[in-house]
C-alpha cells in the first residue's frame, strides 16, 4: 500500500476530531470523551501507518526532516490521549490534531531531504526512542504553558471565553504543567546520558551541536524545576523558561537537521 492513503486517512480525521472538538467549546457545550478519542486513536493509527511506511527502508530507519516531525507529532499525541484516561488535559489535543495534521501531510508532499538511513546498535535506537519520547513530552509541557497563559491572561482581565471555562482550575493547570516538565526533563536526561554512552565520535557524526544545545536546554529546565522546588517559581516565570528550554531542544534538533539535510546536504 502507498502511505498516501492512510495520510490523507489521518489528516482528515484529525481534521474532524480538531472540528468537533473546536465546535463544541465555542457552543460552550459538553464534548464527548469516547467521540473525541474514537477519532483521535484512529487518526493515530493512519498516522502510524503511514509512518511505518515510509520510514522502512531496507537498509535501515529512514528518518530525515519530515519524518522526524511527523514521528515526534504523533508521539506527543499518543502521550496526550493516554494522559487524557487519567488527567484532564484533553484541551491540550484542539492545538496537537492540528499539528498532527499538518505534520502528517507535510511529511507524505514536502520534498525528503539527506538524511541516510540508520541501521545502528540496539543501543543507539534506545537513544533515538528517548529523545522522542522526551521532544514529545516537553512539546506536551510547552502546549500546556500557552494554555495557561491564555488562562491566566483572560482571568485577570475578566473576559473567559467559552474554551477557557473548560479548563480545569488555575492551580490544576500549573500543576500539570510541572508533572509534564519533571517527565521531559527526565527522559531528556536519559536521552543525554544514553548518548554519551553508545554514540562514540560526536564530530565524525556532526553532533557536536545538537548535544551542546541539548545540554544547554536540559540546563535551562534543571534550572526551572530547582526554581519551582526552591523559589516557588510559577506563572509568567515558570512560562518563560519552559519556552527558553523549548526553543534550544527544537533549535538542537530540527535546527541541526534542516541545516544538513537542505544547506550543507549531509
Amino acid at each position: 500500500m502507498h502511505p498516501l492513503l492512510p495520510s490523507l486517512a489521518a489528516a482528515c480525521l484529525y481534521a474532524a476530531a480538531a472540528s468537533y472538538q473546536g465546535l463544541r467549546l465555542k457552543q460552550r457545550s459538553t464534548i464527548n470523551r469516547r467521540i473525541l478519542a474514537m477519532l483521535g486513536v484512529l487518526a493515530l493509527l493512519f498516522h502510524a501507518s503511514s509512518l511505518f511506511m515510509q520510514m522502512s527502508a531496507p537498509s535501515g530507519l529512514y528518518l530525515d526532516f519530515f519524518n522526524a516531525a511527523s514521528l515526534i507529532a504523533a508521539a506527543v499525541i499518543l502521550l496526550t490521549l493516554l494522559a487524557c484516561v487519567r488527567i484532564p488535559v484533553e484541551n491540550l489535543l484542539l492545538l496537537l490534531f492540528p499539528l498532527g495534521f499538518l505534520t502528517v501531510l507535510l511529511d507524505q508532499f514536502m520534498p525528503a531531504g539527506t538524511s541516510m538511513p540508520i541501521n545502528e546498535s540496539p543501543g543507539i535506537l534506545a537513544h533515538i526512542l528517548l529523545s522522542i519520547t522526551a521532544y514529545g513530552m516537553l512539546t506536551i509541557a510547552v502546549f500546556q504553558s500557552l494554555l495557561l497563559l491564555l488562562q491566566d491572561h483572560q482571568l485577570k482581565h475578566k473576559h473567559p471565553s467559552g474554551l477557557i471555562k473548560n479548563f480545569p482550575p488555575l492551580q490544576t493547570m500549573e500543576s500539570l504543567l510541572f508533572g509534564f516538565l519533571w517527565a521531559g526533563w527526565g527522559l531528556l536526561s536519559l536521552s543525554l546520558l544514553s548518548g554519551a554512552l553508545f554514540i562514540n565520535d560526536l564530530f565524525a557524526q556532526h553532533l557536536v551541536h545538537k548535544t551542546l544545545l541539548s545540554f544547554f536546554a536540559w540546563v535551562v529546565f534543571a534550572v526551572l524545576l530547582w526554581g519551582r522546588h526552591q523559589l516557588g517559581w510559577r506563572g509568567h516565570k515558570a512560562i518563560r523558561w519552559t519556552l527558553a528550554g523549548f526553543c534550544l531542544l527544537m533549535l538542537a534538533y530540527f535546527g541541526s537537521k534542516l541545516v544538513r539535510e537542505f544547506i550543507l546536504h549531509i
